[in-house]
């Protein structure tokens, strides 16, 4: 059943992904473009070329396929899949205007003008018979037959109006899209930005206040985003000069073997009570049990179900719950159940959704990633779906959740209404 389910979900995906591409096919090149022109052809191409990069993108990694085919794929796939949603956005939006703008412009077309007529009829014959009034000549009365039909001339010209206003939704639905891509692109490219917030913990002695702990989440390493990227978050974190890093979870969307270079620089973080790390998901889907040994040789400290005692507090981390397949996922009890409960505890949790458990074992704040806030809108209500926060601080009875957005993102190296951050959660003692 699972299998004939899965079956089902793919040819419905696929069904859709063809159903989209025609309909931008068709308003992009069908319906601005001469049968048989240059550009009717480079964009039929391109409507076959895109989605197979984009499937080849999505696929190689988990095929196996060599890392630098990897990245070859990934740009152009990914950024399509990108490209795809906003540009489809934007012709939706473009259905509204187009009947208005064809209205518009049937109003300001020039309106016919009345035929002329020969002063014998205004006057009428004259009042002595004579000679018969010959026939009026075919067509309107006082023209040849050969002459030219100026209630056709100056009708408007109903092919060129759709004409242009095909090209006109068209050309502002692609400016539209492409642009919000290019900065989406642009915003994850320069880098996270830093997001400051105060959490106070009632528990936390008054000589813990003050204590700030650099959050990082979904860094996501893969064949787009790379050693610079790392760079720039390692540069980031270590001029907020913070007293704890945190990262939590999807560091990475490759092997060792193909990544570990990229990952380097995070032996270079400094902070005074050093970092520790978390799995995500995407661990899992790379060796989570090699990235957790090599993590450790570049000098983080991975808290498997683990907990450590920190100046005022107890800082303890779990595995994802996306190792529970692989029988390493989150164990609670072994992190917290038997710790001093008169301690405020911190935990490190990829994903939100283990809130509950946290409330259980009575944590004072959680630190999660894993939604990306979203990441492309209007993902965002998406997430909502399936998460209890997709970003920010919230209560949860005594303890509190912070959702970073993330420093990195998954698939399309673009972010949309959720822009990347690294957050410094500091610490407030009620005491103080």
């Amino acid at each position: 059943m699972a299998v004939v389910g899965f079956a089902l979900v793919a040819v419905l995906v696929l069904g859709l992904l063809v159903a989209v591409h025609r309909y931008v096919w068709r308003r992009f090149v069908g319906d601005t473009t001469a049968a048989g022109s240059p550009w009717r052809r480079a964009g039929t191409v391109a409507a076959y070329v895109l989605p197979l990069l984009s499937v080849g993108a999505l696929v190689s990694g988990r095929a196996g396929a060599p890392f630098w085919l990897q990245r070859v794929l990934a740009w152009p796939g990914f950024l399509w899949l990108a490209a795809l949603l906003y540009l489809t956005l934007a012709l939706l939006a473009g259905e509204a205007v187009r009947p208005l703008l064809r209205r518009l412009l049937a109003r300001r077309a020039p309106a016919a003008e009345p035929a002329a007529v020969p002063a014998a009829v205004l006057t009428g014959p004259p009042a002595a018979s004579g000679p018969a009034v010959p026939d009026a000549p075919d067509g309107p009365a006082g023209t040849s037959p050969d002459a030219p039909d100026r209630t056709d001339a100056a009708a408007p010209d109903a092919p060129s109006r759709r004409l242009f206003v095909a090209r006109a939704v068209g050309g502002a639905a692609a400016v539209a899209g492409l642009g919000t891509v290019g900065y989406g692109t642009y915003g994850v490219l320069r880098g996270p930005r830093v997001k400051r917030v105060t959490v106070p913990l009632a528990r936390l002695p008054r000589s813990a206040h003050g204590f700030r702990i650099a959050v990082v989440s979904d860094i996501h390493l893969g064949p787009v985003l790379g050693r610079a990227h790392t760079q720039r978050i390692v540069d980031t974190v270590n001029r907020t000069q913070p007293d704890l890093i945190a990262v939590v979870g999807d560091l990475v969307d490759g092997s060792v073997a193909d990544l570990g270079p990229a990952a380097e620089p995070l032996a270079r973080l400094r902070s005074r009570h050093g970092a520790f790390f978390v799995t995500g998901n995407h661990e899992y889907y790379s060796g989570a049990a090699q990235w957790v040994d090599h993590v450790r040789e570049l000098g983080l400290h991975p808290l498997e179900n683990a907990r450590v005692e920190i100046d005022g507090f107890d800082l303890a981390g779990v595995n994802d719950i996306g190792g529970e397949s692989e029988g390493h996922g989150p164990d609670f009890g072994r992190a917290l159940g038997d710790r001093d409960r008169t301690r405020a505890a911190v935990l490190m949790a990829h994903q939100p959704v283990v809130i509950d458990e946290a409330v259980a074992h009575g944590v004072d704040l959680q630190l999660s990633g894993h939604t990306h806030g979203g990441q492309l809108w209007p993902g965002n209500y998406i997430a909502e779906l399936s998460n209890p926060t997709v970003a920010g601080l919230e209560r949860y009875g005594d303890t509190q959740l912070y959702v970073t957005r993330g420093a990195g993102a998954w698939g399309p190296p673009v972010r949309v209404g959720a822009p990347s951050d690294i957050t410094v959660v500091e610490l407030a003692s009620r005491q103080a």
